[in-house]
């Protein structure tokens, strides 16, 4: 336990968390506390369990044991679609957006009141919803293609499309699971802004091979292997770690 630090203080709190597949332990007795407005990046080497813990808290995954506390709530206890309503965001590696809607149709489809049959039934295009896409539009940087379909856009925009489909859901925390993975030099750094951007409301919890685009929106980095925390700390901290370096940055 952090000391001065009560579990409550934090955005998410997880304590002692283990998941076992056939005896396996892909996270074994982890302990993580993000705060809130802070952008936290895990790294670590394939199969160290990073996307294990995004699954385990966003409920895809049920612990063997442990908590997840988030906004004081027990995540462990609750459905995927519960933890949604609480306020957990979560992005997978492959963007899942509808090719043949347009960019408005796919942020206006996302927004909370059409996402319950009743309330997809009863939606209204009314001058909230739009002004809220149109909002999420800038600061996806997709403000000028919101008339485009989403088959059309690059790589990179499908990307920031698929965070703004999160992003009108307006989650506390937001799960990314390597974001900019197969983008342009130029969309890195401007995915860099987004999430530099979008933090004055919310946390983001993001897992990267990319070190450049790490320095450039970690907060705190925390590197996993074997499914426990090796390291924990600044980007500059967690480079200079003798065993960091042996197990992940020397390959």
């Amino acid at each position: 336990m952090l000391i001065g630090h009560q579990p409550k203080d934090f955005l998410l709190s997880v304590e002692g968390l283990t998941v076992s597949f056939d005896g396996f332990k892909a996270v074994n007795d982890l302990s993580l506390y993000v705060d809130e407005n802070e952008i936290r990046v895990i790294i670590g080497p394939n199969g160290a369990g990073k996307t294990t813990v995004l699954d385990l808290i966003c409920g895809k995954t049920k612990a063997t044991s442990g908590s997840i506390q988030f906004r004081g709530q027990e995540l462990t206890k609750m459905k995927e679609n519960e933890i949604v309503k609480a306020g957990v965001g979560r992005k997978f590696q492959t963007p899942s957006i509808y090719d043949d809607l347009t960019v408005f149709e796919n942020l206006e489809i996302s927004y909370p009141k059409g996402r319950s049959v009743f309330g997809a039934l009863t939606f209204k295009r009314d001058a909230t919803v739009r002004d809220r896409v149109e909002e999420v539009a800038e600061l996806i940087f997709l403000k000028d293609r919101l008339d485009m379909p989403a088959e059309l856009l690059s790589h990179g925009q499908k990307q920031w499309l698929e965070i703004g489909m999160l992003l009108i859901q307006d989650p506390d925390l937001l799960m990314l699971d390597e974001p900019v993975a197969g983008m342009s030099v130029s969309e890195r750094v401007k995915t860099a802004e987004l999430l530099n951007r979008i933090i004055k409301d919310r946390s983001v919890l993001v897992i990267e091979h990319d070190m450049k685009f790490v320095e450039d929106i970690a907060h705190k980095v925390t590197v996993l292997h074997q499914g426990k925390i090796l390291s924990e700390g600044s980007m500059d901290t967690v480079q200079k770690d003798p065993r960091v370096i042996e197990v992940y940055l020397g390959h």
